[in-house]
């Protein structure tokens, strides 16, 4: 008997080393892949080493400062160096269109970092593989689109959908800057579009082959001219949008994952929380001593194979309809593993308070709110049923905030119907210690249960009902009025992470959705990242209310004035201007020789 249990412990050792290999090999990949291609910031970085009494988040702060300030010097003075940094950084000329785009820039004030728009190539790359007649093709033949014919926007669809009068109306603030394009658009909460790994990186080595820096005597600077859509008469192309197989989503879904990735490698179905699968304690193997450090390898379902049991996303989604052929569509988010071009998202743009708390009000002083983390929302995620709702995130947070629940997790095997307690000498947590701040420093609640199926006057569920109960609605402003603002998915991501960065609170962000602003705010400078297990969730607020209540004001604050800067509705005109010149020539035959080219031929 003890022979047998020294041989299951051996080979538990061993899988989980080669595991931890698999995903060290997945993050080499990543900085490979993508560096290589310059298409994407990763934003990460080694932790510096501070004093052994200090915490570790002491450290993430430091070391992510230090990131930052390093960033900040990038910024260009002017045209020259910013065309000057385009080419070394995207191996090409820029689009014709630049000097006009750096001046419109300039014009609104904003900081033109190179690295801010690393999301538009990482989106873009692999299309040069494509032949540009058949992407217009592809793009003509999306029914949700928005078509700019002769600086002139209009929009194409089959009925109304959400959303899309604000990506018109953000378009045609920019029309008559804009050469002819199709942009097909999302309409969904969902991403459509997931082709294989191993064809993505096909299209991406091509890229890489084929990309040079034109002569500029041989260079062209004028986009060609688009038939009206309407017109012409063009071969019909089928998207071959499907929904999910017997696998679900999560099998479509790591189809957009490495070969030899854990994610390819797993199968949990559902997560006994008393048993967990190894899987599970990937989040410690990742962290820094139990706080994110790679938001970006946080959020990979790649190397997060434990995600398609925690988050409805991947248990069942409200709607799925997907594509495994790589073709031109526009979002407002996506997750890692999705092929969509990123669009600052349309609640960004739409002045509505429901997201925003309003464009006038963001809170008031840090020293009149309450010391407490508040959360209000519906328990969205996906269809919630009787047999999965346990794994879906937002119910998971909000029985992780029900001091009750925590209190009965300790005193039996530390875990409860849907959640896990974190390891509490890891984050140095006294038994007892956690019920009682969750009751005195917290505020948190579904509005409604969203049960399958959904009926809208009726907001509870009947499996449920033991564990939660309806909570008073909470307006934005009203969530102002505390320290702590965390900001979990839903649907997809969430529409409220804007007006939370614009607050004085401090946001606390789970996500594992992309945005067109990843590039551009920093963790733990502007915002404290969380994991979307929430094993950290305690050692933060532990943290923060345990004498680091500066700490926690100086990162609100800065987040606050850096998104005022960075989150403008200008920056979001100014990133979708340059998007829409360098989809532009994706989609224009002579692509290899469209190129801005002004400045050297000056010289």
């Amino acid at each position: 008997m003890v022979g047998s249990m020294i041989a299951r412990s051996g080979f538990r050792l061993r899988l989980l080393a080669v595991v931890s290999c698999l995903a060290f090999c997945a993050l080499v990949y990543q900085f490979l892949n993508l560096q290589g291609t310059s298409i994407i910031s990763e934003q990460t970085f080694f932790v510096q080493s501070t004093p052994k009494e200090s915490h570790p988040i002491d450290a993430l702060i430091q070391t992510a400062g230090t990131y930052f300030q390093r960033l900040l010097k990038e910024e260009p003075p002017n045209l020259a160096s910013a065309t000057e940094r385009y080419r070394a950084r995207r191996g090409r000329h820029p689009p014709p269109g630049f000097a006009e785009w750096f001046e419109f820039a300039k014009s609104k004030d904003a900081l033109v970092l190179e690295e801010f728009f690393d999301q538009i190539y990482h989106d873009l790359t692999p299309f040069w593989a494509l032949d540009p007649q058949e992407l217009r093709r592809q793009a003509r033949s999306i029914s949700t689109r928005i078509v700019v014919r002769g600086h002139v926007a209009k929009m194409v669809t089959d009925q109304p959908r959400s959303w899309m009068d604000s990506w018109m109306e953000l378009v045609q603030t920019l029309e008559t800057r804009l050469p002819d394009i199709d942009m097909p658009i999302n309409v969904m909460d969902e991403s459509r579009v997931i082709v294989p790994f191993e064809t993505i990186s096909e299209y991406v080595e091509k890229e890489r082959s084929t990309r040079h820096i034109t002569s500029p005597k041989n260079a062209v600077s004028k986009y060609m001219t688009l038939p009206e859509s309407d017109k012409e008469e063009t071969p019909s192309f089928d998207p071959g949008f499907t929904g999910p197989g017997e696998g679900g989503y999560w099998e479509m879904a790591r189809a957009g994952c490495p070969p030899r990735s854990p994610a390819r490698n797993s199968h949990v179905d559902h997560v006994n929380f008393s048993s967990v699968p190894w899987e599970f304690d990937n989040f410690d193997r990742m962290a820094y001593n139990g706080y994110v450090m790679n938001y970006t390898l946080a959020k990979d379902p790649c190397v997060r194979p434990e995600l398609q049991a925690l988050h409805g996303t991947f248990l069942e989604p409200i709607s799925v309809s997907t594509t495994q052929k790589l073709l031109p569509i526009f979002g407002g988010s996506k997750l890692p593993v999705n092929n969509e071009i990123l669009l600052p998202p349309a609640m960004y743009w739409a002045k509505i308070e429901h997201y925003s708390g309003g464009e006038d009000y963001h809170g008031g002083s840090w020293g009149s709110k309450h010391d407490k983390l508040v959360w209000r929302g519906s328990a969205t995620g996906g269809r919630a049923r009787e047999s999965n709702w346990s794994g879906f995130q937002r119910h998971r947070f909000m029985s992780m905030m029900n001091a009750t629940s925590v209190r009965q997790a300790e005193e039996t095997d530390g875990s409860g119907v849907n959640f896990k307690l974190p390891d509490y000498d890891k984050y140095s947590l006294p038994k007892g210690s956690v019920p009682d701040m969750i009751e005195e420093h917290t505020d948190t609640g579904f509005v409604h249960l969203v049960c399958f199926p959904y009926i809208e006057a009726d907001p509870r569920c009947s499996y449920t009902d033991p564990y939660y109960e309806i909570m008073p609605g909470l307006s934005m402003k009203d969530m102002y009025n505390s320290k702590y603002l965390p900001d979990l998915d839903g649907n997809s991501f969430s529409g409220r992470f804007r007006g939370f960065m614009l607050s004085t609170s401090l946001p606390i962000k789970a996500t594992i959705y992309n945005e067109w602003h990843d590039s551009r705010l920093i963790p733990w400078v502007h915002f404290v990242p969380m994991d979307t297990t929430y094993l950290d969730i305690y050692g933060i607020m532990a943290y923060f209310l345990g004498g680091h209540d500066d700490v926690a004001r100086k990162i609100a604050l800065a987040g606050k004035a850096w998104s005022e800067k960075v989150l403008r509705r200008e920056d979001m005109q100014i990133y979708t201007y340059r998007l829409l010149l360098e989809y532009a020539r994706i989609c224009d035959d002579r692509r290899e020789s469209l190129g801005y080219v002004d400045d050297l031929r000056a010289s």
